[in-house]
């Protein structure tokens, strides 16, 4: 390929035997070069070159070396090692802190060879939605189940019994135990409404519990206990063991984390320990991706608001400061409205609440 200072001394001299005189295809002969090529460098703009491999100046609004510096440092400091760009700069934002944006940390990650999915969990994969359930405030519906803790002896296994609240994420109750029983399960529902005070609330604004089609969660003692309680039970459709996903999500949360031991869980009150050490940590440090990065205590509280205000005030200012880096709108930190058990059907419903909300303030 003829570079860009050829093109430009080429160009130049056929356009003066041109004007001296010379046929322009007998000019573009002797310099090597057809018409029609020299038609196109002109077209082009010769003062440009456009090849991929071609050097080009930096642009003026790039990162500093500096800054890429502190990118990389940042990154791989001890609170961000095991979190994707998509965490660490919202954490940023929300201590008054921004430095580049997500694309920006991922380019740079990628150039120092780290951009794999960082943490111990593999990549996620698309579920298959479950039923429909829609929540727009905390206590409307609630999604429990249980999973397998793996004690250091083979064959043996404790039993976390969990409940969340859908809109907010949070976990609101839980417990371990040695067996899977149904009576453990009328407990834990028993005891989380008593501490969410269901029996302050009317009964058609009582929650909807979602689960899977499990014994422990079909028994008659649980659904006594349910209607009772005035709790509206809701289960997976059969035969698909997936239908429960925002619990299974957890769950996967939970087992991929650092402190998770490989080789199974001692006994029951190591097992008891570990599990409020991670409740601890999902409800009141866990950004959570589903509801814009903030944790699921903050939700749940309705912290949430003012929060990604702040945090779009941090975007807002950094987006002053460097104009040129923003090719468009900054990143979209709207609260979520309302949270759907089915994940293809939440953006129209989430249209449909803000829509009533609206009508309502009006």
């Amino acid at each position: 390929m003829t570079g860009l200072e050829d093109r430009q001394r080429l160009v130049n001299d056929v356009e003066q035997a041109h004007q001296s005189g010379a046929r322009l295809s007998i000019a573009c002969q002797s310099a090597g070069i057809d018409v029609r090529t020299l038609q196109r460098w002109k077209r082009n703009e010769v003062g440009s070159d456009r090849r991929s491999l071609a050097v080009r100046p930096a642009p003026s609004h790039a990162l500093t070396d500096a800054e890429r510096d502190e990118v990389l440092q940042v990154a791989n400091s001890a609170p961000f090692a095991d979190m994707p760009p998509a965490r660490i700069v919202p954490m940023l934002a929300d201590a008054g802190r921004y430095i580049a944006s997500e694309s920006s940390f991922s380019r740079i990650l990628r150039a120092h060879g780290q951009s794999g999915h960082r943490g111990r969990a593999r990549a996620p994969r698309r579920v298959r939605p479950p039923t429909t359930h829609v929540a727009t405030v905390p206590g409307q519906v609630w999604c429990w189940d249980m999973t397998y803790l793996p004690a250091d002896v083979a064959g043996r296994w404790f039993h976390l019994f969990l409940i969340m609240d859908l809109y907010s994420r949070k976990i609101i109750g839980w417990e371990v135990h040695d067996s899977d029983s149904a009576d453990h399960a009328t407990r834990l529902v028993q005891r989380t409404a008593l501490t969410e005070g269901i029996a302050t609330q009317p009964t058609d604004q009582r929650p909807v519990l979602h689960g899977d089609n499990g014994a422990s969660f079909k028994a008659t003692t649980v659904l006594a206990m349910l209607h009772w309680l005035g709790i509206k039970p809701s289960y997976s459709r059969p035969r698909v063991s997936d239908d429960n996903a925002f619990v299974e999500s957890l769950f996967r949360t939970a087992k991929y984390r650092p402190e998770y031991p490989a080789k199974g869980f001692a006994d029951l009150p190591i097992a008891r320990e570990w599990a409020s050490r991670f409740v601890g940590w999902y409800n009141q440090q866990h950004r959570h991706s589903g509801i814009r990065y903030v944790t699921p205590e903050q939700r749940h509280a309705g912290l949430d608001k003012q929060l990604l205000a702040a945090r779009h005030q941090v975007y807002q200012q950094a987006r002053a400061k460097h104009p040129a880096r923003w090719s468009g709108s900054t990143r979209n930190w709207t609260p979520i409205v309302a949270v759907a058990l089915n994940p293809e059907k939440e953006a129209a419903i989430a249209t449909a609440a803000a829509a009533s909300i609206k009508s309502k303030a009006a």
